[in-house]
């Protein structure tokens, strides 16, 4: 049986947690930073700036990131519903 917790997050910390989710997928691969953003065709700064939680990536954004790391889109979304 699956439970589904109500929790709602603002939009700062949902951008947070999705730009963690991408660092932690990426450093499991063993990719820099620098090159993720140079395959997803992204000044490094950006790429830093939405792993940190400081933009709200597109859903086109996300696509992209996914199909560089060799994951499908909802493994990014996988992350916790709980404010930090």
């Amino acid at each position: 049986m699956i439970t589904l917790i109500s929790i709602k997050l603002d939009k700062k910390e949902l951008q947070k947690k999705i730009g963690a989710r991408i660092k932690q997928i990426r450093i499991s691969k063993g990719i820099s930073q620098q090159d993720l953003a140079a395959l997803c065709n992204m000044e490094k700064s950006n790429f830093s700036r939405l792993e940190a939680g400081g933009t709200n990536p597109t859903i086109h954004t996300l696509y992209t990131i996914a199909q560089n790391l060799s994951i499908e889109l909802k493994e990014i979304l996988l992350i916790s519903s709980t404010k930090s």
